[in-house]
This record gives structure tokens, sequence and C-alpha cells, in this order.
């Protein structure tokens, strides 16, 4: 294999890349809008949900609780009439509706277990399920202290004391970007170099590449490499503009480190793109292979959901893949300062994998530039 091949080779994908304007704000929107939507999306727990309250009461019981709902959890409640209540829902302006009926607080206090009426808006099932529960807690603990004149309190014979490690403040937004970058990283690696490869096929420029004095493992190298480059700058890129600076993520690890790791698994996954581009015959094709092949990836990897907690085959199964090593070794070096002394056997796994991948794509395009040919 010549060098000077694979580098003109190389140069020419670039170009071809740079005339691709559909590409081109794909590479920028992935690794700008995307990550910082993600980053900054509402999280999954209950986190500033829209309240009203109809205070038919107007007590100091009932004052109490509107004061009880109070960001992060809520916003600030918006009083209401009775007659504003079903109006509001119906145009989504509240997720949830708290009635207090008239006479609550002598109720109360007579001991005749008044009923609150709690209004919910069940088309956001993340907010709606976990937020009345917090509302019947909240509403409860208020009444119960204001009936006993002072807030319970439990002696317990052990202190719990809680030491959040890598993330004290519990901000979603330091493991969003980055699970989210490395999610990027895998579907514009694998994209790229596949459609690369389709695109010149459709094109009728991969028969210009048979007739001149270049071999397959030279074509398909040029193809990792520029493909790979272009993943890896905008990694970098992302990772100082938007992760540290725009988002202010902390990355407490080596970055160094953390980019060798990328380059290993862009080099497999841009493989794997490859591989994926020998089998289909056409983009539709492509496109329904790579969703299938993605989707599994993304969300088995670890990056979405703990590695650890998922099924002990579906663990044995995803070591196959290269960013379950990846993220493995994202997660140590940025968030937990981890040196190379830890996350070596992630990088002898990703390198043996890309290897494989590497090998598997060769010999497949190999077949399929002689069946062409």
């Amino acid at each position: 294999m010549r060098l000077a091949n694979v580098l003109h080779l190389g140069i020419k994908e670039l170009r071809s890349l740079g005339r691709d304007r559909t590409m081109v704000i794909l590479i920028v929107y992935a690794f700008t809008l995307a990550i910082y939507a993600a980053a900054s999306a509402e999280p999954e727990s209950l986190n500033r949900a829209p309240i009203a309250i109809v205070d038919e009461d107007r007590s100091a019981l009932s004052q109490r609780i509107v004061d009880a709902f109070y960001p992060p959890y809520f916003v600030p409640p918006k009083l209401i009439d009775q007659n504003a209540m079903d109006a509001r829902m119906d145009a989504g302006l509240d997720t949830f509706a708290l009635d207090i009926p008239p006479d609550f607080q002598s109720d109360v206090l007579a001991g005749r277990q008044p009923a609150i009426q709690l209004n919910v808006d069940a088309t956001r099932m993340s907010q709606a399920f976990t937020g009345s529960s917090y509302i019947n807690e909240i509403v409860t603990e208020e009444v119960a202290e204001f009936v006993n004149h002072h807030r319970n309190g439990t002696d317990i014979p052990v202190e719990l004391v809680s030491r959040i490690r890598f993330n004290p403040e519990l901000e979603k937004a330091w493991f969003g970007s980055v699970m989210e970058l490395i999610n990027n990283v895998t579907l514009l690696a694998i994209v790229l170099t596949g459609a690369a490869l389709i695109r010149e096929r459709e094109h009728g420029t991969i028969e210009h590449l048979l007739v001149m004095p270049v071999t397959p493992a030279e074509i398909m190298t040029s193809k990792i490499w520029a493909m790979g480059l272009v993943v890896l700058v905008a990694t970098t890129f992302t990772l100082f503009v938007i992760v540290r600076g725009l988002l202010q993520v902390p990355l407490s690890g080596s970055i160094p480190l953390f980019l060798g790791g990328a380059a290993l698994d862009i080099v497999a996954t841009t493989a794997l793109g490859i591989l994926l581009g020998t089998v289909a015959r056409s983009m539709p094709q492509f496109g329904l292979l790579f969703v299938l092949v993605l989707l599994p990836l993304q969300m088995l990897s670890g990056a979405s959901t703990p590695y650890e907690s998922m099924p002990q085959l579906v663990q044995l199964v995803m070591l196959a893949a290269p960013n379950t090593h990846f993220v493995m070794l994202a997660q140590a070096v940025l968030f937990r300062d981890a040196g190379i002394g830890v996350v070596w056997p992630q990088l002898v796994a990703m390198t043996v994998i890309g290897a494989v991948l590497f090998a598997l794509a060769l010999s497949r395009f190999r077949k399929s530039i002689g069946t062409m040919a």
C-alpha cells in the first residue's frame, strides 16, 4: 500500500464531502446544536412543571399549600379561578391544576377529611406520573404539619451522610453532553464512510478508480482517514467550544487520552460504515441497515442506560461493539480523571475490534469491487 495514493485519495474524499451540502449541514448540526439540545433539554425527572391552583378557601392552610410549590420541581403556581381551569388545561398551559375547596381549613380542623381535586394533563407522561406523587406528598405533609403545629421529624440511630462524587450538583448537562457527543461520533463515522462509498457507486466514479493503479486497501484506508479526520476535528471542537465553553462542563481528565480513544473508536466505526456500504446496494438500503445497527449501538452501549444494569447476555454481546468501550473510557477519563493505567483494557479492546472490522470490511470491499469489475 502506497502512502501517496492513500493521501491523494483521502484529499479527494474531503473535497467530495465539502461539495455535499447536506452532509456538511448534518455534521455542523450533530456537533453543535444537537449536543447543546441534548444537554439542556428537560430531564426525565420532574423539572419546572407548570401548575395552577384554584384557591377557593383563602385560608392560612391553603396559602401554605400554595407556597409549598417552588422551583426546581415546579414553576411558581398560577392562581386562577375555577372557570379558567379547564380552558388552561385544554390549551396545554398547565400540567397540573389543583382545586382547593371552600372551608378547607375549617373542615380539616374539624376532622371531616375534605377532598382536594387534582387535574393532570396525562399527555405529558413523564411529568404527569412523577408530579402526581410529588403533589400528593407535598399537600399531605403541609396539612399534617399545620394540624400538628410542628414539622414531623423522625429520630433514627444512624445518620446517613451522602457524598456525591464527580457531579456534586447532579447536573444532567455534564453527563448528557458527553454521551450525546459519543453517540454522534458513532453516527457520523458510520454515515460518512458508508455514504461516501455508495455515492461513488451511484455516480459511477468507483469504476474510474478500478482502472487506476490503486488497491482496494488504499481506497478503503483513504476513506477511513479522511472521514475519521473530519469526525475527530469536529469532536475536538465540540469538546472545547460546546461542552467545556458553552455548557461549562468541568472536564477533569486528560483530553489527549480521550481523543486517542476517540480516534480508535472512529477507526472501528468508519470500518463498520464501509462494511455496511458494501452490503447495501443503494442509499435507501444503507439507511435501513444503518438504523438497525445504530439503535442497538447507542441504546445498549451504556450511553443511555447504565451498562451494568443490563441483562448479562446483553452485556456480553455489547462487548463486541467499539462504542461500548468508548463510553467506558470517556466516563472514566472525563468524569473520574482516570489515566491510561485504568483505561488500557478499553484501548486494547477498541484496537482489536477495529482491526477485525477493518479486515471484514476490506474482504467485503474486495469482493464487491471484483463483482463490479
